[in-house]
């Protein structure tokens, strides 16, 4: 083999262009002997860690990124002095080969200072983990969420361009490190959750543009149900895998995930076991749904075996071939090769066959990778359910008992359960809020969260199967409420486990206003009272300081229907955040709503942690509209403080 040779530059806007990434790096014809397959591989991962767009060089800017991601500033004059030491070209950027040169002269007992740097780069992806074991992230993961991410937004008009990536590069991380990624990411697994007219778009962003969309990238997840926790723009802007990863799966998780429930899929209740409820069908996380449809399809083709878990039953590709074929008969012939492998390639290709984007690789099925397996089952689930049901066999169930009385009902019960599901609470993540909420413990979870300490674990009963044991967390729960001051007159520990829908709706709310009224009495002056007054007070006085003529006299103000106020708080807590020429009059419904949508992604631009949805805004919910606005009031703390201390490191 030749060396690499360069590769064909594409338009990506006017005045810019990226290089096209190689599928593979080559290794010069005199170096072919000189390492093993294995090394090969290492130092080609080794590479990826710097070459982060993927074209085949490490230029200063890229090796900048690692030193900077090793906690090392570096000089200008220095990092041309790194380049320089292996630069035999002098082109001022290391190629693939000139990295393989350096490695030998290292085997032949060489130095260099660059070598040094990446072995330290090597480490750089090393979580600790259960009991200080350290482990790397996985490249199986980073090399299916780049498929992923290709499949999905190839044709996107503001990220398109960049598509594909080379999955076998670290191209993922540098291009979700401005956060436009991740935020068409979350557009997809819940349509409109970011206004994309609030995202900073056009080629080349500075720091602070960068800042806003990743600021608007993990409230927007959050607000998905996504756990983000101990993470800031500032860690994601510098393109760190680990994190990234980590949020991606996240995001990718939901959008796969999110419409495998009976409300999307009636027919789901053919997978009730004989004598089961439909109630323990609705409990059931997605996860487990997956696992009895996959076995419902394994039994209605008669096949001997059945899957338990997304990992070592499906190593051998067996039971694929048999749910494949069952699904579509005449796409998807049984798998016949024998090495796991490709076995394995022949389960996607017939995957692809029935129309499904792909992102799992043999390798990950052979491996018996759980989380892809479990995307992969969830993709073909989402492509072709399989499942038949006539209206008349629908009609024998009774969906009554588990429909919300309005709209309204709806929209809070999913604000609730995503705001519980981004406290990122230990073994608790809600599916179904009245289900998951019925056996007491998980409520006993969140009010401990909320207030830190209040509950006493010896008194509750863990995993409860009685009535009884349920009956009894629940009436703690209760009295654990009323001590927190919450209105909970004529409620008792039956209401929950009898999922009273409006009575665990009001629970949700005061635990919900706690929660967002302590955070923002946590920073604000020592002493002053935190209420509706005091909120609407602040608002009313940070927008008149702005210049803007607006007020309200309530939460109630229907003047807030036209979402001007709102963004008018948001301006004045930071100008530079609101292209003005997008507000409209607020005059019609549709500018209500363009305007609502518009606030809710702007604050969370800014940095406020919003779960309002744009009909709150629009009916004026007032207990939504009170934590949009106190969610903004603790923002402006934060970004006060945060000034305060730059100001002082600036002195300093």
């Amino acid at each position: 083999p030749s060396p690499a040779t360069p590769p064909r530059r594409r338009k990506v806007g006017p005045g810019r262009s990226t290089m096209a990434m190689p599928r593979r790096y080559t290794l010069p014809t005199e170096l072919a002997t000189e390492f093993t397959p294995d090394e090969v591989n290492e130092f080609r991962n080794q590479f990826g860690l710097f070459d982060a767009n993927g074209d085949g060089s490490i230029d200063t800017h890229e090796l900048e990124t690692v030193l900077r991601n090793l906690g090392e500033n570096v000089s200008a004059n220095r990092l041309n002095e790194l380049i320089a030491e292996v630069d035999r070209d002098e082109n001022h950027k290391v190629e693939w080969n000139e990295f393989m040169y350096m490695m030998k002269n290292i085997r032949e007992g060489g130095h260099s200072a660059m070598a040094q740097v990446v072995k330290k780069a090597a480490k750089l992806l090393l979580v600790e983990g259960a009991g200080g074991a350290q482990h790397t992230f996985s490249e199986e993961e980073k090399i299916a969420f780049t498929e992923h991410i290709n499949n999905c937004l190839s044709n996107d008009p503001h990220v398109g361009a960049r598509l594909p990536m080379d999955p076998n590069t670290m191209a993922v991380f540098e291009n979700c490190s401005d956060g436009l990624i991740l935020c068409k990411l979350i557009n997809l697994a819940e349509h409109d959750t970011v206004d994309v007219r609030a995202l900073n778009t056009r080629a080349n962003l500075n720091v602070y543009q960068k800042t806003e969309n990743l600021n608007l990238a993990i409230n927007a997840a959050k607000s998905i149900g996504c756990q983000v926790t101990n993470v800031g723009a500032g860690d994601l802007l510098e393109a760190r895998p680990i994190l990234i990863l980590g949020l991606l799966w996240q995001i990718i998780r939901i959008q796969l995930l999110s419409s495998i429930s009976l409300k999307n899929f009636p027919e789901l209740v053919l997978l009730l076991n004989e004598g089961e409820e439909l109630e323990a069908l609705l409990k059931l996380p997605p996860e487990e749904i997956l696992l009895r449809w996959f076995n419902y399809h394994l039994a209605q083709a008669n096949h001997p075996r059945r899957v338990t878990n997304f990992g070592n039953d499906l190593k051998d590709s067996d039971n694929y071939s048999a749910l494949l074929h069952q699904l579509s008969p005449s796409q998807c012939p049984p798998v016949t090769a024998e090495a796991p492998r490709d076995r394995a390639a022949q389960v996607i290709a017939n995957a692809r066959a029935m129309g499904v984007a792909t992102f799992i690789q043999p390798k990950d099925i052979a491996d018996g990778n759980r989380k892809l397996n479990l995307g992969f089952v969830a993709q073909l689930f989402n492509s072709n359910p399989g499942l038949s049901i006539t209206q008349e066999q629908l009609e024998e169930y009774d969906f009554a008992p588990f429909e919300l009385d309005d709209a309204g009902d709806s929209r809070e019960e999913r604000v609730f359960r995503m705001w519980v599901n981004s406290l990122a609470i230990p073994d608790l993540y809600l599916n179904d809020l009245f289900g998951d909420l019925d056996d007491g413990e998980a409520l006993l979870k969140i009010i401990d969260r909320v207030s830190p300490g209040i509950v006493m674990w010896r008194k509750v009963n863990h995993a409860p199967r009685s009535r009884f044991k349920k009956v009894e967390n629940a009436n703690y729960a209760v009295v654990l409420g009323k001590q927190l001051h919450f209105s909970l007159v004529n409620v008792g520990g039956v209401d929950i486990c009898d999922r009273n829908k409006k009575l665990v709706l009001s629970i949700m709310w005061q635990l919900m206003r706690k929660h967002t009224v302590d955070m923002l009495a946590a920073l604000a002056t020592d002493g002053q009272t935190i209420d509706d007054a005091a909120i609407i007070a602040w608002a009313n006085s940070r927008v008149q300081r702005s210049g803007k003529v607006n007020r309200i006299s309530s939460f109630k103000d229907r003047s807030i229907a036209n979402g001007v106020f709102l963004l008018d708080l948001c301006g004045a807590i930071e100008p530079r955040a609101i292209n003005w020429e997008l507000v409209q009059p607020g005059e019609t419904e549709d500018d209500k709503t363009s305007n609502a949508k518009y606030a809710i992604s702007i604050a969370r631009k800014i940095g406020a942690c919003i779960f309002v949805t744009p009909e709150d805004i629009t009916e004026v919910k007032s207990k939504m509209i009170m934590t949009f606005v106190a969610s903004l009031w603790t923002q402006d703390l934060v970004l006060q403080r945060q000034g305060a201390s730059g100001a002082q490191e600036s002195k300093a």
